[in-house]
């Protein structure tokens, strides 16, 4: 087995001030690749959570994570829906409890969640040859503030292979981006539409 010397250590004190690298965030302009705001999922692992989690264990990894949806994981490992900040903390919760007879803390995630076959994607070929400003039009024209991106494999099976956040594509644009959320099931469109 090869050898390596230690690299020598000296005592930050004496030095003055210590200062911490920061990373210098690249701005994006509107005109920017897409890519350059993607979360590509090839670099950085998705943050999952399991069918059976209740929704306050959810939402309180997604706060230590410091983010805004989870995959929802299968026993098996394969993403069976999408659960977002807005889906455990709105009224969704409070609706599907009223139906059942129960409490809103015995519901879980998967009770809330979106099933995998009802969420959409843009394909990467497309994301691949496109500027931030096309993602954030379809992010207003959608009113959503995430968006996947996928790819087919061979075999016809769709691998995800990204997600766009309006969070993140706001900071590194540098300026805010606000995108109501429309409701995009029956139960959401009559809720909006009933008579306060």
């Amino acid at each position: 087995m090869r050898q390596y010397t230690p690299l020598n250590s000296y005592a930050l004190a004496p030095h003055g001030a210590c200062a911490l690298a920061q990373p210098t965030p690249g701005r994006v302009t509107m005109d920017s690749p897409a890519l350059e705001v993607m979360t590509d999922l090839a670099q950085v692992p998705a943050v999952t959570t399991e069918s059976s989690a209740t929704l306050a264990s959810a939402n309180a990894y997604m706060m230590a994570r410091g983010v805004r949806s989870l995959f929802v994981l299968s026993p098996d490992g394969h993403a069976i829906g999408l659960v977002t900040a807005t889906d455990i903390l709105g009224e969704r919760p409070l609706r599907v409890a009223q139906a059942r007879g129960a409490t809103r803390s015995e519901l879980l995630v998967v009770d809330i969640m979106t099933p995998i076959d009802a969420v959409v994607a843009m394909r990467l070929a497309d994301v691949e040859a496109a500027k931030v400003g096309h993602i954030v039009a379809t992010l207003k024209q959608a009113g959503r503030h995430h968006a996947l991106v996928a790819e087919v494999l061979p075999g016809g099976v769709a691998k995800v292979r990204g997600i766009f956040s309006v969070t993140q594509i706001a900071r590194q644009l540098g300026m805010p981006l606000q995108i109501p959320e429309v409701a995009t099931t029956f139960a959401e469109v009559e809720q909006a539409l009933a008579p306060e």
